[in-house]
């Protein structure tokens, strides 16, 4: 739309929304008028989805997150005094629905979709990248996310999670077994661990494939009991999402599987509302190393998303804190609000978003990350993931029933990732 057809328009729309305004005053009232300062128009909408509702890992609570983050932001003025519309699906964690989901998203014209699961990278990011819909700060399961051009990672996905969890494994054990789905995504984990394994010149994992829907894992746990050893020096991880503690529930229960062997997973896997759920200090995670991407949950620089959370989820259960998947969510939708201010008001689209992104906007996120920038020059070097830009993880352990930090600050695991080709 140019200045001049402005000019013509905006005073005929201003007169007559005065007068409907002025008609309906005393029952509904009218804050501002269309084409005053800071609207610009309808809602901006965006879509985030996730799976809810199946027999494997679900993550309700990212849309949850992303419907208090709008409300939040509607309650504060909007973006330049316009709503921030928020559609959800249910991604089911199957790949007709994750293409399905990425589909409407194309259809109902999003700007973004923000803060979304999915173990389906090709069945998600094509109808994206067909259309040209930017997508960010995904989970980062699949190596789409973190390779797509579409793409614009809040962390390091997976890869950033199993090279850590390996980094921070070797310091301890000499043996570990690796328990992980017996899925497309699942097949990356062995070789990431590995490579974190290898910078401090521990062996590769042993490998053992699971169902990530199974009622029990008995099998499964004597074998990565055998794989570990008995002896001091032996470790079990698994990364299995919300079946975690199923696996951990029937490891505990093998004969030999006392204090020697040292437990461990990746945050997702293991949260905190699982060791809450399973004795808090006395559950069997006690001393369980755990790698994550951020800052522990107890940490301040998550009071403002805490906040909002009290504010404007309104007691919903689904959304806990100190999940990674409603923390993701927080800072990919950040960096959303924070790219929507900063474009004009007239031009916000798919395209102003994906070009501000490309350009180099940058985005604080109060500490929880290092700040965020999508430039070519910002780009890790790490060949199977080019679109990485924040390759930090943190340690954690659990101590006294929760989930805290080893050490101050975050961990680089950039260059494992790079060396992770010559271990492939």
């Amino acid at each position: 739309m140019t200045g001049r057809r402005r000019l013509t328009i905006r005073p005929l729309r201003t007169t007559v929304v005065s007068a409907v305004c002025a008609a309906a005053a005393l029952l509904t009232g009218c804050d501002g008028l269309p084409g005053a300062e800071g609207d610009s128009g309808g809602p901006i909408t965006v879509m985030t989805w996730a799976p809810e509702g199946t027999r494997a890992t679900n993550m309700a609570g990212m849309p949850a997150m992303a419907g208090a983050f709008a409300r939040w932001v509607n309650a504060h003025g909007g973006i330049h005094g316009r709503d921030l519309k928020v559609i959800t699906c249910n991604e089911r964690n199957d790949s007709v629905a994750a293409s399905r989901c990425a589909r409407r998203a194309v259809e109902e014209e999003v700007v973004a979709v923000v803060g979304s699961y999915s173990q389906h990278g090709r069945a998600m990011m094509s109808p994206l990248e067909a259309s040209g819909t930017p997508f960010i700060g995904g989970y980062g399961l699949t190596d789409e996310e973190l390779s797509s051009p579409l793409s614009y990672p809040v962390n390091g996905g997976q890869a950033a999670l199993l090279a850590g969890n390996g980094r921070q494994l070797a310091g301890t054990c000499k043996r570990v077994a690796l328990v992980r789905p017996d899925t497309i995504s699942g097949d990356q984990l062995p070789r990431l661990l590995d490579a974190g394994l290898a910078a401090a010149g521990r062996p590769p994992a042993a490998d053992l494939r699971a169902p990530e829907d199974a009622t029990d894992y008995e099998r499964t746990s004597a074998e990565a009991l055998k794989a570990a050893g008995t002896d001091d020096g032996g470790c079990v991880t698994a990364a299995l999402g919300e079946r975690t503690d199923t696996f951990f529930d029937s490891f505990r229960r093998q004969p030999e599987a006392g204090a020697k062997v040292r437990i461990a997973s990746v945050l997702g896997s293991v949260k905190q509302s699982l060791v809450d759920s399973t004795g808090g200090a006395k559950s069997a995670l006690e001393g369980a190393f755990a790698t994550a991407w951020y800052p522990a949950a107890d940490d301040r620089r998550w009071r403002p998303m805490r906040e909002v959370i009290d504010r404007h989820a309104f007691g919903d259960n689904r959304v806990d804190p100190a999940d990674p998947g409603v923390q993701t969510t927080w800072i990919a939708y950040t960096a959303l609000r924070s790219v929507l201010m900063a474009l004009d008001a007239d031009d916000i689209s798919a395209r102003s978003v994906r070009t501000a992104l490309d350009r180099g906007h940058r985005v604080a996120t109060g500490g929880l990350t290092p700040p965020l920038s999508w430039r070519y020059q910002d780009l890790l070097a790490v060949p199977d993931y080019p679109r990485i830009v924040n390759a930090n993880v943190t340690y954690q352990v659990v101590r006294d029933g929760r989930l805290v930090a080893v050490r101050e600050g975050f961990t680089d695991v950039t260059k494992t990732l790079e060396r992770r080709r010559a271990h492939v």
